[in-house]
């Protein structure tokens, strides 16, 4: 049996380009804590969670090793881990801050982190905690 040239499709194939996804590797928060401000927040990628977890590995493990004990000096040592943690997110995770001045100047991540209003900085922290999936206990944890 001998088979026949075949034909090309006739569709048209141009239609997929308009229908194309989108990803966006970043989205922006409105604030509660402050009116009109809004935070730009990294999105989960396979790279920025591989870059994330090597980040955070370190300080994980300090953590726990400090968050065990009961004196009073390695709860202090296990509370400032915690803060070092908590900024490391903010480094990997805040990208901007639209809509707020700190000291006359536009904010930025770092300005935000250094001599920004506090519930604020925990807001970010919180929409960057969301976007990696995890919980409070899994952060304590």
């Amino acid at each position: 049996m001998t088979r026949g040239r075949r034909e090309l499709p006739t569709t048209n194939w141009w239609w997929r380009l308009d229908s194309a996804a989108a990803w966006d590797s970043r989205k922006t928060v409105a604030s509660d804590s402050v009116p009109g401000v809004e935070l730009v927040i990294a999105r989960m990628s396979f790279a920025r969670r591989l870059e994330l977890m090597t980040r955070v590995r370190e300080l994980a493990a300090r953590l726990e090793y400090f968050d065990a004990a009961n004196d009073g000096k390695n709860r202090m040592e296990a509370s400032l881990l915690g803060a070092q943690m908590d900024r490391l997110y903010l480094a990997w995770g805040l990208q901007g801050v639209l809509g707020l001045s700190i000291d006359g100047e536009a904010a930025t991540p770092e300005s935000l982190v250094e001599r920004g209003p506090e519930p604020l900085v925990r807001e970010a922290l919180a929409a960057i905690r969301a976007e990696c999936g995890l919980s409070e206990t899994e952060i304590k944890n």
